[in-house]
Order: structure tokens, then sequence, then C-alpha cells
């Protein structure tokens, strides 16, 4: 996720996920189209899961897919970078 924000020439912040979805804060330029963005993310992510982990993920695809076609994008609107963040690893899956 790291080198795909980098390639968009955006910083990935933080990242967390839950059993059947994933959160991230991306600090990125006004120039990225961000639909671009997240179909680089979870095109890039599928690949390498499917790679690497194959076996267990056959389980979990949808119509053989990894990832739904939808997306939430929500803008932090002025809140401190450090809350959104707070936000994001609060929503770290329990161990």
């Amino acid at each position: 996720m790291r080198k795909v924000c980098g390639d968009f020439g955006c910083e990935l912040r933080e990242f967390t996920g839950k059993d059947d979805h994933v959160h991230l804060l991306v600090d990125f330029p006004a120039t990225v189209q961000l639909s671009k963005l997240v179909n680089s993310l979870k095109g890039v992510s599928s690949r390498h899961l499917r790679r690497d982990h194959a076996d267990h993920l056959s389980q979990y695809l949808w119509g053989g897919h990894l990832w739904s076609r939808s997306y939430y994008c929500g803008t932090a609107g002025g809140a401190p970078l450090s809350a959104v963040a707070d936000y994001v690893k609060s929503q770290r899956r329990p161990v």
C-alpha cells in the first residue's frame, strides 16, 4: 500500500484493517484522481495477496473477487491529522 501511494505522489500515514475492510489515512495532492488511486491500491494488493495467500483467501472471495467495487473516501475537513490517525489506529482488529 505504501509503495502504491508513493507511486501516486501520496503518503500513506496509517493503515489498519478489520475482517472485511481496511482503513487508510492517505495524504495526497489535489492532482491525484482518487478513483485511480483506489483502483490501483485494490489491484496491486489483490495480486500480492493472491500470490502469497491464495489458499487462505479463497474462502473470502466474492464471486472470485477479493475487493468489492465500492469504496468510501472522506476528507479530514481541517481536523488535525493526529486526530484522524488516532481514529484509524483505533479501528485495528483485536489480536
